[in-house]
């Protein structure tokens, strides 16, 4: 007994969606009761890989799916291209999306292979896609337009790998987006972007980074002005910059893996921000500007590949009066050099009131390292739970750190240590 065909439509049809649009199709040959079924489906995948088929079967097999498809409103459309895709065919299927009412839009151009020219995207998308709610796309040409931009339904955006008519045009694309709240960017090299701006009010997440490679220059970097941000997340080698314009009110959580000069023009703006991470390449004491308080901070991660990373530690103890947890790790390629220890002349307020756990990942036992474990443990009066992990593979080394750890866990005898 065919089992599967005795289930309810809307589940059948969200079991279709999981699958390629060639395998969704032939379905039809199952039985009557499968016979039309597939021009219901509201997820399509479209994969000119898929068997290695011919480009020209394919672009045909897409049209003639389109044409049939019953549904009055397609939720995703998505498309995984090779570098034989044709602009014409990309024109007749964006009209398509537009006549489908698609909620979610994918373009995904095949990135194995750097030989693998990226594909222009008509202005047609800017225009006739207005009942879009997402818009992802991968390694793709904006084709340049003299007629507005109009996204007024589009909540969330992700440009891969994308390239530009230009920065003015980043500018009015994300003015066109009204409602916009997520927003991915993975930036790469002569994408025509000098200074990419983000202007969007009604914005809560945002994750901007950057594909190394040749291309940028020192005048490269990114301005915000995200009043609503919730999350940001920024991840830049280039030793670029980043300007943020304005205070970030309701910010939640952010993370921080830069090489800038000066870093701590970032974080002055976002003090309400209950958890952070941070990785910055530090060239002088001043962390970020003096006064600043983070008074809602309550998760605190910290990189200690940097050489100043002490520095920045104990500066984020002193200014964070509500820390509960912190955790250390060594997320990239130590520095040669090791950082200067140097205890503060009075305890940190988070230490005596609020700090609840310590997690260290990497730690090696360097007489810095053991000093910071010590003070901590003697001055945090509310710390329950410690958890330190080393990276050494040497058996004799490890035993003995245990030793060190287990000789200063005994000034807080009422933690709970993990030793691994």
């Amino acid at each position: 007994m065919d089992l599967i065909s005795e289930l309810p439509e809307s589940l059948l049809l969200s079991i279709l969606s999981l699958l390629p649009a060639q395998d969704v199709a032939s379905t039809m040959l199952l039985s009557k009761r499968w016979r039309f079924l597939w021009t219901s489906v509201p997820r399509l995948e479209y994969d000119d890989s898929y068997q290695s088929i011919e480009y020209g079967r394919f672009s045909r097999f897409v049209d003639r799916f389109l044409f049939l498809h019953e549904a009055p409103v397609i939720e995703t459309l998505h498309f995984k291209l090779g570098k034989t895709c044709g602009g014409e065919d990309i024109r007749v299927w964006i009209r398509a999306a537009d006549k489908f009412c698609v909620r979610e839009l994918i373009f995904e151009i095949d990135s194995s292979s750097n030989d693998s020219p990226p594909i222009l995207l008509p202005s047609s998308l800017y225009t006739g896609c207005r009942m879009l709610v997402t818009l992802k796309l991968n390694k793709v040409i904006l084709e340049d337009t003299s007629s507005s931009i109009a996204f007024p339904s589009l909540k969330t955006l992700s440009l891969v790998s994308v390239e530009y008519p230009g920065d003015e045009f980043v500018s009015s694309l994300l003015s066109s987006c009204p409602v916009l709240e997520d927003l991915h960017v993975e930036q790469r090299p002569y994408d025509n972007v000098t200074i990419f701006t983000v202007r969007v009010p009604s914005l809560k997440s945002l994750v901007l980074s950057i594909i190394m490679g040749k291309g940028f220059s020192v005048i490269d970097g990114f301005v915000i002005d995200t009043p609503s941000l919730e999350w940001l997340d920024i991840v830049d080698y280039r030793n670029a910059f980043c300007i943020i314009e304005n205070d970030m009110p309701k910010i939640m959580t952010a993370r921080f893996d830069v090489n800038y000069k000066h870093p701590g023009e970032i974080l002055r703006y976002i003090t309400s921000v209950k958890r952070l991470y941070l990785c910055l390449l530090l060239t002088s004491e001043n962390v970020y500007p003096s006064g600043s308080i983070f008074y809602c901070l309550v998760h605190l991660k910290i990189c200690t590949c940097m050489t100043k990373w002490l520095n920045l530690l104990m500066c984020m103890l002193r200014d964070s009066p509500k820390l509960k947890s912190l955790k250390l790790e060594q997320c990239h390629i130590l520095q040669a050099w090791r950082p200067c220890w140097k205890e503060p002349n009075s305890v940190p307020e988070c230490l005596l009131s609020s700090l609840e756990a310590l997690e260290w990942v990497g730690y090696e036992g360097t007489e810095e390292e053991k000093e910071v474990v010590a003070f901590i443990l003697r001055s945090a009066n509310c710390l329950e739970k410690v958890s330190i992990c080393s990276n050494s593979t040497d058996p004799c080394k490890k035993l003995e750190l245990v030793k060190e750890l287990l000789f200063l866990s005994r000034c807080s005898s009422t933690c709970n240590f993990i030793f691994d």
